[in-house]
């Protein structure tokens, strides 16, 4: 059994059951209540056709006009408004068979109607234009040393051509990106191509030369352009065989090949910190030409010589099906910048052994 009574801590009155019986009868008192409090609320509501109909006849002051404007007839019309007027409780019009004006309260009402047309319109607009990735947000992650270059211009581009789309950025090293790209926490990474994953699809956007790196005063630094040959046993601030094992492997071949033995001086993942510790005269370093725009001062930066000197790239990669329609416009844009590095003779080609 089920019974209202007053509680003794708050005065209010509460159900008390008294078996399971009365639990459920309590429950089923309850559900009653809810859904009789729902419909006090919905029946209260009125609709976005109540509210044009309602602002065309104040903007007219004329049934026959507004009528016509919305394309009905004023028997319509006039019931859209009936409905409205019931729903707030308060009449929002006077007419006559000669005029139409509105209240005081049809007067504070009718901006309010305005503004929530506008947020309802707006509201359709943002959801269509969502739908084929005018708008959204897209996660990306990159790594450190795309921010020097290829990042920003990618950035200037979205919003020349797509300024409805917003980034969050994430920066991260590669192997983070791909557990992240696979985890779902990314749509788009920046990486670079030392992964054997076919579950991404990827396009190669940047290919760069790799250029010497030495403290302003150093023998080399007066040089135009360095053979690798000249860093034989010279002393050189190396990259990390696990935060960034690809410019690891990258230059481990590239020595190997060249029969030349440097004296490794330190290991470290980030080219920012490697220029930091050539300015500080702890050795040379091979970074990427995009280092140029860091202008890190100190540093002196002088192309390798010949035709042969190694090429790093970098790659979008992504997860083949996202139900985010906004990859699709990053993915438009990272590949009209791939095409007019093409042209300009970067030929961003993915290696065959980074295909994924």
């Amino acid at each position: 059994m089920a019974i209202f009574r007053a509680c003794r801590a708050c005065g209010r009155r509460h159900i008390f059951v008294r078996s399971v019986e009365g639990m459920l009868h309590g429950l089923s008192l309850l559900n009653e209540l809810f859904c009789a409090s729902i419909d006090a609320i919905f029946g209260s509501m009125f609709e976005l056709s109540h509210l044009r109909c309602f602002v065309a006849v104040a903007e007219e002051l004329h049934f026959g006009r507004a009528a016509a404007r919305l394309n009905l007839t004023q028997s319509p019309l006039s019931r859209q408004i009936q409905l409205l007027e019931h729903a707030l409780d308060v009449r929002l019009l006077d007419r006559t068979s000669r005029s139409v004006t509105l209240t005081r309260a049809g007067h504070n009402f009718l901006p309010e109607a305005r503004r929530l047309l506008r947020l309802a319109e707006g509201a359709a607009l943002a959801a269509r234009r969502t739908a084929i990735g005018e708008e959204g947000t897209v996660t990306l992650g990159f790594t450190a040393a795309s921010g020097y270059e290829f990042l920003p211009r990618l950035i200037q581009t979205l919003r020349e051509t797509a300024p409805g789309i917003d980034l969050d950025l994430k920066e991260m090293v590669s192997a983070d990106q791909l557990d992240s790209l696979t985890a779902g926490r990314i749509d788009i990474g920046l990486i670079r191509p030392s992964y054997n994953r076919r579950e991404f699809d990827s396009l190669c956007v940047v290919r760069e030369p790799l250029v010497l790196a030495a403290p302003e005063g150093h023998p080399l630094a007066t040089f135009p352009e360095v053979s690798i040959t000249d860093l034989d046993h010279q002393p050189m601030v190396a990259y990390s065989p696990y935060e960034a094992r690809y410019f690891y492997d990258l230059l481990a071949t590239l020595f190997t090949s060249a029969g030349v033995r440097p004296r490794y001086a330190q290991h470290i993942s980030q080219i920012h910190t490697i220029l930091g510790l050539v300015k500080a005269g702890i050795g040379l370093a091979l970074v990427p030409r995009a280092a140029l725009n860091l202008r890190f001062q100190g540093v002196v930066l002088r192309p390798l010589a010949g035709d042969a000197h190694p090429i790093v790239e970098l790659h979008a990669v992504w997860r083949p099906r996202n139900a985010n329609p906004a990859v699709a416009t990053v993915q438009t844009v990272l590949r009209e910048i791939a095409g007019e590095r093409r042209t300009r003779g970067q030929s961003p080609v993915c290696s065959p052994s980074a295909a994924g």
